[in-house]
């Protein structure tokens, strides 16, 4: 037998706003809100004391004997507060959190409340009954801007839109704590307006129900409104702590109602939402988009609670390029021609388009929590990669997808200023080479994954000093264009990754393979009968400023040290000076 909380989760997603909700004082208890009778029975004690007399130990009884009736709430209450602001101020205090309360994190929504505003923000549940008189459910949908109709008068029924015209209708049968209008008494909750008992038979009838924190005891009208709805078309689940006394047995028969056994209305309702939410994004189809996927992903990353969704976004695409890069249409013994050169290369673009804008606006917008996702999706990226057997070039090209994110995500980095994403893409993601763990960034030249006489001919860039670069910054332009419109201010920017790229490649070779050698960009020609607006020697005029508070030295590159850069930097441009002989 299926779970009854899995049925109703897949009942409330097969119909979307079809079930509502009844809720009883259950919901509030973890907040620390007192049930109307607990107030009842506070304000008789409050009028004891103004009467100096002793209510104790049966302040009902006291109250009876003293006034020859059943207590009546709003009688009480202008006995004890004379103005309206005074009753105001001092209902206020039963339902309302202090600063005290707030701390600790008393009469403030619970997280039963919190689930359910989801569940209405999310279209699945539109119709709410309860028998509360606070306002924590309203405070809940508000912070998600679901502005719910509250009908807790006979006169808000008349003047109500029909339910199917509202995204969320809350009807409170008992009133509001601020009406001292309320039903309190057990005569008072014998009997029901007219307007009401009709807009009851309506939901009873034409609604599923779900019952939670409502024990059937107290409430009169309330029970004989259920019992009265003699046909149902939805199914009724009763959510319940404990085993269901007699009144409320007779209901759950009644109903042939699902009885679901909870912990609490917390945890019940936490649990109803996430199966739901789950049931949803099992149905969500996959991004064919590159629109979609980046949509998706400014959303996730906003916000922790979606932590889940982000990893599984990104990891999902990079898997799905890991399996197709492992694929019979990757062989390494292709028969090597321009043709097959040309074709494999478009391929691989095409594949990584969605992760490349995921890329881009992941480490544009992610902060330093998100480091290892970028650095992990690449890895996933490049180990079929390291296959080594077959024929070279093929072998160097499948390099390609990784470099492409790379340089995606990198140049996004530098555009956001976080430092701190460009070395973690640069220096944590490694391979085993010979039992001995090295930077993947060593993989990456573009000149070694895609040779430079080949790149010529499929480029149709004869004579270009660095034709790899160049299609790189060409192809990377349009997924850019959100984050920087002008041309010339990209160039400068692809420049200056290029450019810091070769730096941190350049130390990582002398580190690990005692050499001195970097691949070159762009910035090898451009600008190069300009020397004072090179990028090189802005970059040198940025950190002799800066120093040690450079952020590529604070993000622990050039292992944090400033002398260690200029080092590198002047090593390396001794390198660069003779390029044009060696290139």
């Amino acid at each position: 037998m299926i779970e009854p909380i899995l049925s109703l989760a897949f009942s409330i997603h097969s119909n979307p706003g079809v079930y509502a909700l009844l809720l009883g004082s259950g919901l509030s208890r973890s907040a620390s809100i007192p049930t109307g009778w607990e107030v009842v029975i506070d304000l008789i004690r409050k009028l004891a004391i103004l009467e100096e007399e002793d209510c104790e130990p049966n302040p009902i009884s006291w109250y009876k004997d003293k006034f020859g009736e059943d207590p009546n709430y709003s009688k009480i209450l202008d006995s004890i507060a004379k103005s309206p602001a005074e009753r105001n101020q001092l209902l206020r205090s039963y339902f309302e959190a202090n600063e005290e309360e707030k701390e600790q994190g008393l009469k403030i929504p619970t997280a039963a409340h919190k689930s359910i505003a989801n569940l209405v923000a999310n279209k699945s549940i539109k119709v709410i009954i309860t028998t509360n008189f606070d306002r924590l459910l309203e405070k809940a949908l508000e912070s998600l801007n679901v502005t719910p109709v509250v009908i807790s008068t006979p006169d808000a029924i008349k003047g109500a839109l029909p339910l199917t015209h509202t995204d969320c209708a809350v009807i409170k049968v008992h009133g509001d704590y601020l009406d001292t209008r309320i039903k309190n008494t057990p005569s008072e909750l014998e009997t029901y307006d007219d307007q009401l008992n009709k807009l009851l038979d309506r939901i009873f009838d034409e609604f599923g129900l779900i019952v939670c924190g409502w024990s059937a005891e107290w409430d009169t009208a309330l029970r004989v409104a259920l019992e009265r709805c003699k046909n149902h078309r939805f199914s009724t689940y009763w959510a319940t702590r404990s085993k269901p006394k007699e009144v409320t047995k007779n209901l759950i028969n009644l109903r042939c109602a699902k009885k679901i056994i909870i912990k609490d209305a917390d945890s019940f309702f936490e649990e109803l939402e996430q199966k739901v939410t789950a049931l949803k994004d099992l149905e969500r189809p996959h991004p064919l988009s590159s629109k979609v996927a980046v949509a998706s992903l400014k959303r996730y990353i906003s916000d922790d609670r979606h932590r889940i969704q982000l990893n599984d976004l990104v990891m999902n695409e990079a898997n799905r390029i890991f399996y197709e890069l492992s694929g019979e249409q990757f062989s390494l013994i292709t028969p090597e021609n321009e043709e097959n050169y040309k074709a494999r290369i478009h391929t691989y673009e095409t594949l990584t388009e969605i992760l490349r804008n995921i890329f881009i606006t992941g480490c544009y917008w992610g902060e330093e929590k998100h480091e290892d996702l970028w650095v992990n999706c690449l890895k996933r990226v490049i180990f079929p990669s390291t296959v080594r057997s077959g024929n070279n070039f093929w072998i160097n090209l499948r390099f390609y997808p990784a470099l492409l994110l790379l340089y995606s995500g990198g140049i996004s980095s530098i555009i956001a200023n976080r430092y701190n994403n460009f070395a973690a893409l640069l220096t944590k993601p490694n391979y085993s080479d010979f039992d001995k763990n090295k930077p993947l960034t060593l993989l990456l030249a573009p000149n070694k994954v895609i040779d430079k006489k080949t790149a010529e001919s499929i480029f149709q860039m004869e004579r270009h000093f660095t034709p790899v670069s160049d299609h790189l910054q060409q192809i990377l332009r349009e997924a850019f264009k959100d984050y920087i419109p002008e041309d010339e201010q990209y160039i400068r920017i692809f420049d200056r990754f290029e450019y810091l790229f070769s730096l941190v490649y350049f130390d990582l070779y002398k580190e690990f393979r005692d050499r001195s050698w970097a691949p070159v960009g762009c910035f090898l020609w451009r600008n190069r009968s300009y020397p004072k607006t090179h990028i090189i020697n802005k970059i040198k005029e940025e950190t002799e400023k800066e120093k040690d508070d450079w952020p590529l030295i604070k993000s622990g590159l050039f292992k944090g040290s400033f002398e260690r850069f200029q080092q590198i930097q002047n090593e390396f441009n001794e390198f660069f000076n003779q390029i044009p002989y060696l290139f």
